[in-house]
C-alpha cells in the first residue's frame, strides 16, 4: 500500500547507496533532529567516508552515536552542532566538532538567510498521504526550515514515523529522493535519577504552578520529578519546545486539558518529541498534539500569548545576582542554548507568567555548589538575571523577581546547600552584594524549615504561614510601619516611632533556638506580611520567650491564633519545654491565645504587665 501511494514518484525512490552517492565533497549536509534522525541514511553517509572530504555535518541534536564524528574520519566529516547532546560532547571537547550557539527560535533564520548553508538535507518522514504530504512527525523543529532551504533533500520514508498535525508536513514535490526503510525510531529511555533531593525539587516547583497554567518543560530527572508532582493540579496546558513520556500520565489522568490556554486552547504545542515508542504511538494521528517549526513555538512573542506561562528549565550554575549558566562552564561546553533563553524570556513577558530554574544545589557528588558568588572564568551567561523569577533547589525556592542584589543574594544563599552558605555569605559581603552587618546565623544553623509552611484561608483569602527568610527585611519594615500606635505599644510596651533594632535583628535566626514566622498574603505580583510570631529560647530553662503582632485590619480574625499554633508545633518538635511572655494586662487577645488545653499556663501580675509561663 505504501509503494502504491508513491507510484507517481517512483522515479525518485532510490536505494540508500544511490541516494547518498549524489553528495559531493566539500558540501554541507543537514541531518534531522533527535528521534527524527534518519539512521539508515547516516550509516550510509559514514560508509561512503572514503568518497567524502571536508563535508560539514549540521545537526541540532543527535541521539545516535554517529560514526561521522569518529577521530579516524575527521578529514572527511566535521560536525557543526547547534546544540550539544551527550553523544557529541566529547567530540567537541577534543576539537573534532564545532558548536554554533544560537537561540532555537533564531536557527531557522540562520538557515533561511544562508548564514548556515545547507546543500543537502537528510530527513525522516512518514509515508505520504493521498495528497502527497509526508509528516515530519516527532521532529519538525528546524528540520522543515533546513529541508526548505536545502538544494537537495533526501528523505527516509519510515512507517514508524508518527503522523502529526499543526505545521508538520512536507510535500513529496519538495523531496528529491526517497529511501524506503522500515526501522524503529530512536528512543530516549535512560533511567531517571532518583532520590529525595530530586523529588524535593519537583515538589517545590509544583507549588509555583497554579491551576490553569501553561507549561514548558524538558526531559530528564528534574523535569520528570516536577511532572510527577503535578498530579493534583487542574486544567494545565502545554506549549513547549519539546516533551517526553512524562506528560502521558498527566494527560491520561485529566490534569493536562489545555482548556485554560489563551493561545492554541485545548492543544499541546511543541516542535519535537523525544521519548519511547509508547509516546510515539500515542501522538500518531492524535489531534490533541500540534507540531510547529521552532521559529514559531520558541518565539517569545508567541510564548507570551499564553497567560500564566510557566517555563521550567535547568542550569549548570547560578550566581548570586541571578545570572544563569547552562551551556559553557569554565571553558567547557556541556550542552547548548536551545530554547532556554526563548522560554525564560517569553514566560517572563507572559501575563501571570513565571520563569523557573530548577536544579540540584550541588554537583560532583556534593563537592561543589551550583550557586556561586560569581560565574567562573570561561563560563557563559545563558540567561540574563532579569529573566529569572525563581531558582529552585532541594533546599527551597529563591524568589528573585523585583529583588535588590542584596535580597537576591540572600534568597539564593538560603537555597544553596547548607555547607556552602557561610562561605557564600562571606563572599557576598566582601564584594558588597550584602551589608556587612547581616547576621550569619540563618546560614549556619538548621536548614531553612520548608516543611513548616502552611496554607490557610481567612476572609476567603489565601494566607501563607512560613518561616522568616533573611531577604524578608523589607516585609518586616512594611509590617511595622503599618501597625497603629496601640498595636505598637502592646507589642513593645512603648510608642516606637522608628523600627526598633529588635525587629531588625529578627533575621538573626538559627531556626531552632530562635524562630520567626510570618503570615503572608499576595499583593499584586508581590507579597505583604500581615502578622508575625517569634520566639527566643533561654537555654538555661528550655523555655522560649514568645511575641506576636498582627496588622490592625487583620486582628480578631484568627491570624494570631494560626501563627501561635504553628509556632508552638515547631517549638515542641525542637524539644522546647514551653513559652514565656510579658503581656500588657489590657492585651486580652494575646492572653486568650495562651489559654488552651494543650498548655499548662501560669500567670503573674507585675505592675501593668502579666508574666505568662506556658508549658507544653
Amino acid at each position: 500500500m505504501m509503494l502504491a501511494s508513491l507510484e507517481p514518484y517512483k522515479e525518485r525512490v532510490k536505494t540508500a547507496v544511490d541516494a547518498i552517492s549524489v553528495i559531493s565533497r566539500g558540501k554541507t549536509v543537514f541531518i534531522g533532529t533527535a528521534a527524527g534522525e534518519p539512521q539508515s541514511l547516516v550509516k550510509e553517509l559514514a560508509a561512503r567516508a572514503n568518497d567524502m572530504a571536508d563535508n560539514e555535518i549540521i545537526q541540532a541534536l543527535s541521539l545516535f552515536l554517529s560514526p561521522i564524528s569518529e577521530e579516524k574520519l575527521k578529514s572527511n566529516f566535521r560536525l557543526n552542532a547547534l546544540f550539544i547532546g551527550p553523544e557529541v560532547r566529547s567530540a567537541i571537547k577534543e576539537g573534532r566538532a564545532d558548536y554554533t550557539p544560537a537561540n532555537l527560535s533564531e536557527m531557522a533564520a540562520l538557515l533561511d538567510e544562508k548564514l548556515i548553508r545547507v546543500d543537502y538535507a537528510l530527513i525522516q518522514v512518514s509515508p505520504p498521504d493521498q495528497k502527497g504530504n509526508c509528516s515530519l512527525g516527532v521532529s519538525v523543529d528546524i528540520t522543515k526550515s533546513a529541508a526548505k532551504g536545502a538544494k537537495y533533500v533526501i528523505a527516509q520514508v519510515n512507517p514508524h514515523m508518527p503522523v502529526t498535525y499543526g505545521d508538520s508536513t512536507i510535500h513529496v514535490s519538495d523531496i528529491d529522493a526517497f529511501v524506503i526503510q522500515d526501522e524503529p525510531l530512536l528512543e530516549w529511555n535512560r533511567p531517571a535519577e532518583e532520590g529525595e533531593d530530586i523529588q524535593a525539587i519537583g515538589k517545590y516547583v509544583a507549588t509555583l504552578v497554579d491551576d490553569g497554567s501553561t507549561l514548558q518543560i524538558g526531559y530528564g530527572s528534574v523535569p520528570d520529578a516536577v511532572l510527577q508532582s503535578l498530579m493534583d493540579k487542574k486544567d494545565l496546558g502545554v506549549h513547549s519546545e519539546m516533551f517526553s513520556d512524562g506528560l502521558l500520565p498527566l494527560i491520561e489522568s485529566g490534569v493536562i486539558t489545555g482548556k485554560k490556554k489563551s493561545y492554541h486552547a485545548g492543544k499541546i504545542v511543541a516542535s519535537f518529541a523525544l521519548g519511547t515508542h509508547r509516546l510515539y504511538d500515542y501522538i500518531n494521528c492524535n489531534d490533541l498534539f500540534e507540531f510547529y517549526p521552532s521559529s514559531y513555538t520558541n518565539s517569545p512573542c508567541v510564548i507570551r500569548q499564553n497567560r500564566h506561562m510557566v517555563a521550567i528549565n535547568s542550569a549548570l550554575a547560578v550566581d548570586l545576582t541571578g545570572q544563569v549558566c547552562a551551556d559553557q562552564l569554565e571553558n567547557e561546553f556541556y550542552s547548548g542554548i536551545g530554547g532556554l533563553a526563548d522560554f525564560m524570556r517569553g514566560a517572563s513577558m507572559s501575563k501571570g507568567g513565571k520563569s523557573i530554574i530548577a536544579m540540584p544545589s550541588t554537583a560532583q557528588k556534593a563537592a561543589i555548589s551550583r550557586i556561586v558568588p560569581a560565574l567562573p572564568e570561561g563560563s557563559a551567561v545563558t540567561v540574563n538575571r532579569c529573566d529569572v523569577h525563581y531558582v529552585v533547589t532541594e533546599h527551597g525556592i529563591a524568589d528573585l523577581r523585583g529583588k535588590t542584589i542584596e535580597q537576591r543574594s540572600l534568597e539564593l544563599i538560603e537555597a544553596a546547600h547548607p555547607k556552602f552558605r557561610a562561605a557564600l555569605l562571606a563572599e557576598a559581603k566582601r564584594v558588597g552584594y550584602v551589608r556587612k552587618d547581616v547576621p550569619l546565623a540563618p546560614f549556619v544553623g538548621k536548614p531553612y524549615p520548608v516543611d513548616i509552611e502552611r496554607k490557610i484561608k481567612i476572609k476567603g483569602l489565601p494566607i501563607t504561614i512560613r518561616a522568616l527568610k533573611a531577604a524578608d527585611e523589607e516585609m518586616l519594615r512594611d509590617l511595622f510601619y503599618s501597625l497603629s500606635e496601640k498595636s505598637v505599644y502592646e507589642r513593645f510596651m512603648s510608642y516606637e516611632k522608628v523600627m526598633p533594632k529588635e525587629i531588625r535583628n529578627l533575621i538573626n535566626l538559627d531556626y531552632e533556638t530562635r524562630m520567626v514566622l510570618l503570615a503572608i498574603m499576595k499583593k499584586g505580583k508581590g507579597c505583604e506580611a500581615i502578622g508575625i510570631a517569634a520566639y527566643d529560647t533561654d537555654l538555661r530553662t528550655g523555655l522560649a520567650e514568645v511575641s506576636l503582632a498582627v496588622r490592625d485590619d487583620w486582628q480578631n480574625l484568627g491570624v494570631g491564633t494560626e501563627l501561635f499554633n504553628v509556632l508552638a508545633e515547631y517549638a515542641k518538635a525542637c524539644k522546647l519545654k514551653g513559652f514565656t511572655a510579658e503581656i500588657l494586662s489590657t492585651n486580652v487577645r494575646m492572653l486568650d491565645i495562651f489559654h488552651r488545653p494543650s498548655l499548662k499556663v501560669e500567670t503573674k501580675l507585675v505592675e501593668e504587665a502579666i508574666e505568662v509561663r506556658a508549658e507544653f
